[in-house]
């Protein structure tokens, strides 16, 4: 009898403290709450500013390259080789092959290599993998121009103009992309498909490439696209490298033409004729760089999606 009449304030005493520290909240969330929410107004507001100024760059250059470079599209502007100024019907079809050659080439030297310099960096710690890592990340700043003179100096003083010593200068100007992208898409593997696999007996080695490497083939396709993405449009290399040329050529070992440099070569000209195929060209990179960022993504949504 006497216990309960003791433990009975005491019950009270603590539902008493617990109603008043929640009516001082709930007045405390009452006063602060319309200045939370024009905070919370005025953030959005900000960040949808700021997407808007994002956008306005993006869209007004695409709206300008189009108005100046969709009336120079034609059958014989993609089928036809360019002819000298003056004469009408020239066209960009070297040049888009080339870029198709010299791009290619160039993701077939990069993608096993970053591949495995990723690797690499999954699976082991150090100093060399840091030196890695840094250095990769200096390679990603330099600019373009360098890369070209590199390739110059090394394969073009020895040898010659060609197509070759593009797609090298375009895997170098590729690589510290994929690497990074590579390794930050197998980073994103869930832990537990580590373990389940080293679990299992197997090696790390042997888990990261059969069990992470699979999981992470959607982020892998979306570096690479991204690398392939940014290497498209550089035209500094491939003066230094490819040179252009006015003839239809499948030969590596030889000149060849690429759409930047139709841009470049073209579009600094005097003739009204050279000018509108370098817009007409512009339009064409810009175009086949948008559609390649785009299936890209789908593609790595799509592979996403069945991994799950």
């Amino acid at each position: 009898m006497s216990t309960s009449t003791v433990e009975a304030p005491a019950t009270s005493g603590k539902s008493a403290a617990y109603y008043q520290r929640r009516a001082l909240i709930q007045t405390s969330a009452r006063a602060t709450l319309t200045r939370r929410r024009s905070v919370a107004l005025s953030i959005r507001l900000l960040f949808g500013a700021c997407t808007v100024l994002t956008l306005i760059p993006l869209v007004f250059l695409i709206a300008y390259v189009t108005k100046r470079g969709i009336g120079a599209l034609s059958v014989a502007f993609f089928t036809h080789t360019p002819t000298p100024e003056g004469i009408p019907g020239g066209g960009i079809s070297n040049a888009i092959i080339g870029s198709l050659v010299i791009n290619g080439l160039a993701l077939v030297i990069a993608m096993p290599i970053g591949l495995l310099v990723a690797l690499f960096l999954i699976e082991r710690r150090g100093p060399i993998a840091n030196a890695i890592r840094f250095g990769a990340d200096i390679l990603s700043g330099l600019p373009s121009i360098l890369i070209g003179l590199f390739a110059y100096a090394v394969i073009v003083v020895h040898t010659h103009f060609s197509a070759y010593s593009a797609s090298v200068a375009l895997a170098v100007l590729m690589l510290p992309i994929m690497i990074r992208g590579n390794e930050e898409a197998m980073r994103t593997v869930p832990n537990e498909l580590w373990e389940a696999g080293l679990a299992l007996g197997a090696r790390q080695s042997r888990v990261v490439r059969s069990v992470v490497v699979r999981g992470a083939i959607p982020g892998l396709v979306t570096a690479n696209l991204l690398a392939l993405a940014r290497a498209v449009g550089e035209t500094a290399p491939l003066l230094f490298t490819a040179i252009g040329s006015q003839i239809f050529s499948l030969s590596l070992n030889q000149p060849m033409n690429a759409i930047p440099i139709v841009i470049y070569q073209d579009g600094t000209t005097a003739f009204k004729d050279l000018q509108q195929d370098a817009w007409g060209a512009a339009f064409v990179l810009m175009v086949g760089v948008l559609l390649l960022s785009v299936v890209g993504r789908l593609f790595a949504a799509r592979l996403t999606r069945k991994s799950r």
